[in-house]
């Protein structure tokens, strides 16, 4: 067997996908068990292995992929009770694909080098379809030579793999990326929420911007979508998209940088979240401004 031993923590939307696609491709893969078996079941009929604590995750893997919400949780499957810090040696490389704070991922990797052991920082971009169908974008914080080596595991999940630049930039381009990606979406729905109480066409106005340089991805999957009843086009709550601003807010703070937009756009993902939208998908971004407004935006 020619392929690395790999092993997973965090079969959520987008770790089911990345996990299936690597025992599937040949990877021997073992995982941590969880009380939501669901996800489990077709990859142990795969041939996955399975084990219950991050230690034994990490003594039989060469490679461990770690797909959590974020700088608690990594830190918690690294540091915590049975935590892969305590299985750390030379040789083992950590990949932690959430969208987490660069200071950190890199107290963590340093941590983990004293005893070897390689933390990676390689965020995903994309949604949990293509996770499902191994066409997610990556972005890889890690040395040329690390990096090389890791291309044909990434390859097995990825379409498009970036090599950010060293260690500690692919969670920093994540973050710049997901702040462009919100500023989109809660502008989406401000000019959505102006439209409707102005008595504009909200058809119009999707068909003014899809004609032109303003449109986008996200604004198709906020708007349009949204006109036809469907607030699900962007498969990622407003809770963490909330945390991925306030990580977005404090990189920019401590460089620093101006971080008047990121505030905005954070702030406004505050708002909905205190409205009860937390869990709901980036598109009830409208719904949240339905609320502010006391007008009808969304299709009934």
């Amino acid at each position: 067997m020619n392929k690395p031993r790999t092993g997973f923590v965090g079969l959520g939307l987008m770790g089911h996908g990345i996990a299936k696609n690597l025992v599937t491709k040949g990877f021997p893969l073992t995982v941590r068990a969880h009380r939501n078996r669901q996800p489990l079941e077709d990859l142990l009929a795969a041939g996955a292995t399975e084990v219950r604590t991050n230690t034994e995750l990490a003594h039989q893997s060469d490679i461990v992929f770690i797909c959590v919400t974020g700088a608690p949780q990594v830190e918690e499957v690294i540091n915590g009770e049975g935590g892969i810090a305590s299985a750390a040696r030379e040789g083992l490389i950590v990949i932690d694909t959430s969208t987490s704070e660069p200071a950190v991922t890199a107290k963590l990797r340093e941590k983990l080098a004293e005893r070897g052991t390689r933390l990676v920082d390689a965020p995903l971009a994309r949604t949990p379809k293509e996770a499902e169908e191994g066409r997610l974008n990556i972005m890889v914080g890690a040395d040329d030579e690390t990096f090389k080596s890791l291309q044909p595991v990434l390859s097995a999940f990825c379409e498009n793999v970036i090599h950010a630049g060293p260690p500690g930039h692919g969670h920093t381009l994540k973050l710049i990326n997901n702040f462009l990606a919100m500023a989109i979406a809660t502008s989406t729905a401000e000019a959505l929420a102006t439209a409707a109480c102005a008595g504009v066409s909200l058809q119009k106005l999707v068909d003014v911007i899809s004609a032109g340089g303003v449109n986008s991805g996200i604004f198709q999957m906020v708007a349009a979508r949204m006109l036809q009843r469907d607030l699900s086009g962007l498969k990622f709550t407003l809770v963490n998209a909330m945390k991925d601003l306030r990580y977005y807010t404090h990189l920019a703070e401590s460089l620093p940088a101006s971080a008047l937009m990121g505030e905005a756009v954070h702030q406004t993902l505050v708002q909905a979240n205190l409205l009860g939208f937390g869990e709901h998908y980036i598109a009830s971004l409208v719904e949240a401004q339905e609320k502010l407004t006391g007008t009808a935006i969304v299709p009934r």
